[in-house]
């Protein structure tokens, strides 16, 4: 019964990659992912057991950050870019947790989508 023989998964092992961390007023999600944009590793609050506002606090950001990079270590990672989007107050934390877990720190970027317009108004007020 040769067909039962199950593969071996090979470990990926990655040098350099890339952190997007998500930071919302409700939820902080972090992935870490190679530089082709391969997921290796990712953790979100509410993942973590986090409920309500305590979700989008500096430290479940911590938490979160701690969690997924433990992940994105064990594959080897060093050197990461950073990617931060949204208005939350996780965003300094995180990146700073990625420098105490000895990653180095290469470039940080904000990606956060401004509206040019915004959008469209409540129609005006007839009294």
């Amino acid at each position: 019964m040769a067909g039962n023989v199950k593969k071996k998964k090979e470990k990926k092992s990655v040098y350099e990659g890339n952190v997007y961390i998500q930071a919302t007023f409700n939820n902080t999600i972090v992935t870490i992912t190679d530089l082709m944009g391969n997921a290796i590793s990712w953790a979100s609050s509410g993942g973590l057991g986090f409920r309500g506002a305590k979700k989008s606090t500096p430290f479940a950001a911590l938490t979160v950050t701690e969690t997924a990079a433990q992940k994105a270590l064990q594959c080897g990672l060093r050197e990461v870019h950073v990617y931060v989007k949204g208005p939350g107050m996780g965003r300094e934390a995180a990146i700073r947790q990625l420098g105490v877990l000895g990653m180095k720190v290469k470039s940080i970027n904000d990606v956060t989508p401004i509206p040019f317009n915004g959008c469209r108004p409540r129609k005006t007020r007839r009294i």
